[in-house]
């Protein structure tokens, strides 16, 4: 029988890989478990994967620049847009909890089953990796041998690798940067150049993380995850709870709403599922007082469902012996949590030790410390890897809970100035829960974290660590009160958490009736509306953590019944389209007290809004939409028509305006809008700059164009006309029309050209009875300026009104 050939031979080889990768993945993709206790119940990921939102990256922020935009997608499918025969490296950035995981395992659902018109439907290989695994391992194809397939398959690592190699059509999806042991050793320099395109040029890379790595390639596509919203809330609910049962699904969404401190919490999906569950599950579901509260309650479900299961009274009475006996575990977590690079991730033997196995055996069947395999250098007998077991907990926000209980013990026997140092250790950014459990579990402790926060700079954020404390809005409210009776400013210098604690403290008082005088809300837009209806924010002022750029995730700020202004600022050329203008004012119909929005020229608004798209409670609330150019003119959206018009109380007010040859279109648009608003209002127009290399104006003065066809009508009250025209010759028509137009903008005092080349001798035509230069000069018009003619070099010059003639300006 003749062997086969060398190409026959990794074709099969190619059809082994697939085919054992297929059956790796399913047994992760089947395994999903939405509560940690629901150990008997698995989900697959196709049945509870819920889009969630997602932005992607334009402009310089892409490679990683400080000038970043986001653009909403409308499908997790157009995350990974690869054009034909061009690989990608795609960056999925989200905090904990906001499905980078569950998203990654949907896409090796769907090219496992061959989901049609799916991401990776037509991949050869997609290689899935969980980066915390990889200890120890310096290559991409013996990371495919140890954990991905079975020890029984008779590919080598070198079959891999020529795979690899000689497979175009290859995606590797690299789950948990942040999370990856190797980081900063030699062994992870493989992972890096992956990342970076050094390694693997021709390949797909997927790589979700919470933060970038110092190094990837300019044209890396970045899109981050920004959780849920109402309506993936509601879709989750009927496919992974309980079905389509209106009554039922309304009950969840009740609760939730009962339960406003929680709103921060379950925009993150992992939080939603848990309340979602538990909301359907737990009768006696109540109404929580705080953050501390509720997960005091969850952390109580999943103890009383393992004393349920067990039955044995013995065991039961063991089960509440554990249950109190914390010391060991919240010094564990703590002392992860505490170092400069946090260690959450321990050895099995190592825990089991320090807590003992009972102990530890209780918390793992409960689900909230999870067991998983990590695959060594070390071989055995029969040459296969020996491996060891990390521990960690199911989430860290469990981790902050039981570090909590060690930080409040510390609180309560250090004096102010050693807590002042312990507390420098921990991030309040990265570790909000864990400050807010600590103050929630003991007043005293507290009292006196409360303290250090206030003489730090974090007021707002200590607010919300009173109300952990208390559970009692009424003790904060008079402190909520005096912020709101002031602007509430939320801006893009702002951290996170300083975003985070003012989106929440805007929500006690709207859930409380206190009334918000004014969000300002600076720079920070992101995605005008979500599809809930919620302003999306553009993340904050970045925060460095392990020498890398900690991505920030946008946070949402939901319609408040108790706002009365907001107001928006921009930076320079923030195009808000007509789309999102649309979504923005659909939320100022949400907000039932809203009297007035506004909006600076940083930002660039559409110049029309279809009257049939503005919500018309806007009109009958008599809501005002206002947009402040900056320069002396305020417009006011006439509703009725969507066109802007000239706010009466700012008719009085001189304007002046700059028109250029190229730039943003949409800008300079709106320069000659506000002169014709200013004119047709009888607003004084100070002066009009005009820099382009060919300002045209039709011959018989009506109008005035630049280059890139914007068009001036005449401009009744312009008092100082400015043409700046690059050293270019004039012609004789281009002049003519020049001062037709002028002598038709009756208040024209001044007309001044730079830069520009005349003939020394002005036609004939201006000469006449009624002619341009008879009105200019009967009005006493100066026209002058740097003027070049065939007789004369560039030169100031004064246009004699009589003769027609260019001569030099006296000094």
């Amino acid at each position: 029988m003749p062997h086969p050939s060398k190409f026959e031979q990794e074709d099969e080889h190619l059809k082994i890989l697939a085919t054992e990768l297929k059956l790796t993945y399913k047994a992760l993709y089947e395994a999903i478990q939405p509560i940690p206790y629901i150990r008997d119940k698995l989900y697959c990921v196709d049945k509870v994967f819920i889009e969630g939102g997602s932005e992607v990256c334009v402009g310089d922020g892409t490679s990683g620049g400080t000038e970043t935009s986001w653009v909403r997608l409308e499908s997790y499918k157009e995350i990974y847009a690869n054009p034909p025969g061009k690989p990608v490296r795609l960056i999925i950035q989200a905090d904990p909890g906001f499905g980078k995981t569950t998203q990654t395992l949907q896409y090796t659902f769907n090219w496992s089953t061959g989901v049609k018109g799916s991401p990776f439907a037509d991949v050869q290989l997609l290689i899935y990796l969980r980066l915390r695994q990889l200890r120890g391992i310096g290559s991409l194809a013996v990371a495919v041998r140890r954990y991905l397939l079975p020890k029984t398959c008779q590919l080598k690592v070198a079959d891999i690798r020529k795979i690899l190699e000689n497979t175009t059509s290859v995606a590797i999806i690299l789950d948990g940067w942040d999370e990856y042991p190797e980081m900063y050793t030699e062994l992870g320099h493989y992972m890096s150049d992956i990342i970076s395109a050094r390694a693997s040029p021709h390949h797909d890379v997927i790589l979700t993380t919470r933060y970038l790595p110092i190094q990837i390639p300019k044209t890396a596509r970045r899109v981050r995850l920004t959780g849920f919203d109402d309506q993936a809330r509601d879709q989750y609910i009927r496919r992974a709870v309980v079905g389509d049962k209106d009554e039922a699904v309304e009950q969840i969404k009740q609760r939730l709403k009962d339960n406003p401190v929680l709103a921060d919490l379950c925009q993150v999906p992992l939080f939603f599922v848990m309340f979602a569950h538990l909301a359907h599950e737990k009768e006696e579901f109540k109404k929580f007082r705080s953050v501390t509260d509720y997960l005091s309650f969850m952390i109580k479900c999943f103890h009383d469902h393992l004393r349920n299961k067990e039955g044995d009274r013995n065991v039961n009475s063991q089960c509440r012996e554990y249950e109190g006996l914390l010391q060991e575990l919240s010094a564990l977590a703590y002392e992860g949590l505490s170092k400069r690079n946090q260690q959450i991730v321990w050895e099995k033997e190592g825990v089991i030790r320090r807590l003992g196995e009972g102990f530890y055996e209780h918390y793992k069947r409960l689900g909230l410390l999870i067991e998983e395999e990590v695959i060594t250098d070390q071989t055995t007998a029969d040459g296969s890897y020996e491996s060891t077991t990390d521990i960690r907990f199911y989430h860290k926000l469990f981790c902050e809970w039981y570090a909590a209980y060690h930080l409040a013990e510390l609180a309560v026997t250090l004096d102010e100035a050693e807590l002042s140092w312990e507390l420098r250790k921990l991030d309040p950014y990265d570790l909000q829960y864990l400050y807010r459990f600590a103050c929630g579990l003991n007043p005293a402790a507290g009292k006196k974290i409360i303290r250090y926060l206030q003489s730090n700079g974090g007021e707002k954020f200590a607010v919300l660590c009173i109300l952990e404390q208390t559970g009692k809005v009424d003790d904060i409210k008079e402190t909520i009160r005096k912020l709101c009776a002031d602007t509430i400013l939320i801006g893009v210098q702002d951290t996170k958490l300083l975003q985070r604690s003012t989106t929440q403290l805007l929500d006690i008082a709207s859930s409380n009736k206190i009334p918000i005088a004014c969000l300002h809300l600076n720079r920070c837009v992101s995605e005008a509306v979500t599809a809930g209806g919620n302003i999306l924010l553009n993340p904050g002022r970045q925060v460095q953590r392990r020498s890398s750029p900690l991505e920030r995730i946008g946070l949402q700020v939901p319609p408040s019944s108790t706002l009365q202004t907001i107001e928006f600022t921009g930076r320079s050329r923030d195009d808000i389209s007509e789309e999102k203008m649309i979504g923005l004012l659909a939320y100022a119909e949400k907000c039932q007290q809203l009297k007035k929005m506004t909006f600076d020229r940083g930002y660039l608004l559409p110049l029309f809004v279809p009257p049939e798209q503005i919500p018309p409670s806007l009109k009958t609330r008599n809501i005002e939409v206002h947009y402040d150019r900056g320069n002396g003119l305020v417009c006011r959206l006439n509703q009725a028509e969507g066109r802007w018009v000239v706010l009466e109380s700012h008719k009085a007010r001189a304007v002046s305006v700059g028109l250029r040859h190229g730039g943003n279109r949409l800008e300079q648009e709106w320069n000659a809008q506000e002169l014709r608003l200013a004119s047709a209002a009888g607003i004084p127009i100070d002066r009009v700059s005009i820099e382009s290399r060919s300002p045209v104006a039709d011959q018989s003065g009506s109008s005035l164009t630049i280059r890139s066809q914007i068009t001036l009508p005449i401009l009744c009250t312009l008092q100082k006309l400015d043409i700046r025209a690059h050293d270019r010759r004039m012609s004789d028509e281009e002049v003519v029309g020049i001062l037709r137009y002028s002598a038709k903008c009756s208040a024209l005092t001044e007309l001044e050209f730079n830069n520009l080349g005349c003939p020394k001798t002005l036609p004939d035509c201006l000469h006449e009875a009624g002619s341009a230069l008879t009105i200019l000069r009967s009005r006493n018009v100066k026209v002058h300026g740097g003027i070049r003619t065939e007789y004369t070099d560039m030169a100031q010059q004064v246009l004699d009104l009589r003769s027609g003639v260019w001569e030099f300006k006296d000094d």
